[in-house]
């Protein structure tokens, strides 16, 4: 069972760009600079590799048939070269994050392997 689900987890991750943007000296969280705001430093301009950032993607069960997982990810992909999508995700900060179903289940498995360290140091339990 997950700690957060995605929607809470997007909702962290903007509360501490606006903590960080209103609070603590006006830096993103996210490594790379939003497009929505090319003039805001990101932390890691000042603590080098600190990154924290919401990912969105599809998610299949496990042994989805490969031929399954491309349709999947060519639409997905289709959607993102979208003029109106692209225009969506910029007048919502999103920064799209194209590529195959094999890096992106590379992201998720080094992202659960960073913040599974974060939960198991800060001692945090599911309730």
């Amino acid at each position: 069972m997950a700690l957060l689900d995605a929607r809470q987890r997007v909702a962290v991750l903007v509360a501490l760009d606006y903590l960080f943007l209103e609070l603590l000296g006006r830096a993103l969280v996210r490594q790379h600079p939003r497009h929505a705001l090319p003039e805001v430093p990101t932390i890691a301009d000042t603590v080098a590799g600190y990154e924290a950032s919401a990912v969105t993607g599809i998610g299949v069960p496990k042994g989805t048939p490969a031929d399954i997982v491309e349709i999947l990810n060519k639409a997905v992909q289709a959607a993102f070269a979208d003029a109106g999508m692209k225009a969506r995700l910029a007048d919502t900060g999103g920064d799209p994050l194209p590529g195959t179903s094999a890096e992106f289940a590379r992201l998720m498995a080094a992202e659960t392997e960073k913040w599974g360290k974060v939960v198991k140091a800060a001692g945090i339990k599911a309730e």
